[in-house]
């Protein structure tokens, strides 16, 4: 079988579609993956780390974007759509997935016009507005939240959770690594956060009776790592401050508490790795959807969420003061947590996408042996 997933530009694009490839190039040794994305977006890195071919089609996002950035995207668009149709006949895979991100439009709606049996994965409890117009061409729907299901045709939907690295999926069935001091894990998201950086130094001023018990572990994004190392530097607290981190999994085993957005992607890995969190969801994203994502978690139990207006310094360093000394309650939000988590959202987005394929190409996909290409006069067979 093969794959071509569409989209990226942020983590929380990306990680599910790698997980999706991981997936699918494991269960056989023919089975392929191509991913279609921007040089600009996280994909460019990512996905080549990850050992899968990455195509480049140029598409610019519409939204929040300037008057004369938005006129050079449309005018983008028809390019964009030439570029996905020739990387689909080039490629000529048998399902096509969009896992979100303004490069999926083109490439799923190229594929739909082309009789490709295509999907979208949304990550978020309320669509966006990409997926919810491209829900209505393709054939299958894969959300991660019951909130999303009403803006899709019914038939469609298949509620599976969000696609997990196959990596992290080691935490879900191990207990945490052990380690000497109450290890907080701060995240603002794939590329860093400002505010949340800037909040994480505010707090630790409330929290130096607990100096030496605590460790941080701290991802930044690329403008504000040297900042916030020296802010733990001269507070002479124990931390790790990076610009990024390659190993996620390793980081959640050994973290007691979580700090980061409510990202969809985000909340699938904490509690896939069962982690207690304290959330401040990003407060411009699209509908506020990433306060309706951590709401799921907070009604079970699983985390506590800020918003970001309402949270200082000191009431973070007090919910972080409460929850290191009260180990059972940290317990029960870990156990919350992990009843939350989806493992299997790889697997059964995988398997719906096998049964596409059957049903449009046969069980060797669109170039087995036995058929005549009369589409293209070349392909390679399939398993």
């Amino acid at each position: 079988m093969r794959v071509l997933i569409a989209g990226g530009g942020t983590g929380g694009h990306v990680f599910p579609g790698i997980a999706l490839a991981e997936e699918v190039s494991t269960r056989h040794p023919k089975n392929d993956v191509i991913f279609v994305g921007t040089e600009r977006g996280l994909e460019a890195k990512l996905v080549p780390s990850a050992g899968y071919k990455l195509e480049a089609i140029r598409v610019r996002g519409l939204k929040r974007v300037g008057f004369l950035r938005m006129l050079v995207a449309l005018f983008a668009l028809p390019l964009a759509f030439v570029e996905s149709w020739r990387i689909l006949r080039r490629h000529r895979p048998d399902v096509v997935v969009g896992v979100g991100g303004y490069s999926s439009g083109p490439v799923v709606l190229a594929a739909w016009m082309q009789g490709v049996p295509t999907a979208v994965q949304e990550q978020n409890a309320l669509p966006g507005l990409t997926n919810r117009i491209l829900g209505r061409f393709v054939r299958a729907v894969f959300i991660a939240f019951e909130e999303a299901r009403r803006f899709f045709p019914e038939r469609k939907v298949h509620l599976i959770g969000n696609p997990v690295r196959r990596k992290l999926l080691d935490n879900y069935l191990r207990s945490s690594m052990p380690h000497e001091r109450f290890t907080v894990l701060v995240f603002g998201g794939s590329q860093g956060a400002k505010a949340i950086n800037a909040l994480v130094l505010q707090a630790i001023e409330h929290l130096c009776d607990l100096k030496g018990e605590l460790h941080f572990v701290h991802q930044t994004g690329k403008s504000n790592v040297e900042a916030v190392r020296q802010g733990y530097q001269e507070r002479g607290y124990s931390a790790e401050v990076l610009e990024f981190i390659e190993d996620m999994s390793a980081a959640y085993a050994r973290a007691e508490l979580v700090v980061c957005r409510a990202g969809a992607t985000t909340l699938a890995e904490v509690t896939v790795c069962k982690k207690a969190c304290i959330l401040i969801p990003f407060p411009h994203a699209t509908d506020d959807h990433q306060a309706v994502n951590a709401s799921a978690l907070v009604s079970a139990g699983a985390a506590l969420m800020f918003r970001e207006h309402e949270v200082d310094g000191k009431t973070l360093a007090e919910q972080i003061r409460q929850l290191k000394v009260d180990p059972g309650r940290l317990r029960r939000m870990e156990k919350m947590s992990g009843m939350l988590g989806r493992p299997e959202a790889a697997k059964e987005l995988a398997d719906v996408c096998v049964q596409m394929m059957i049903k449009s190409w046969g069980p060797h996909g669109r170039d087995r042996p036995d058929k005549k290409k009369k589409l293209e006069p070349q392909g390679s067979a399939k398993s």
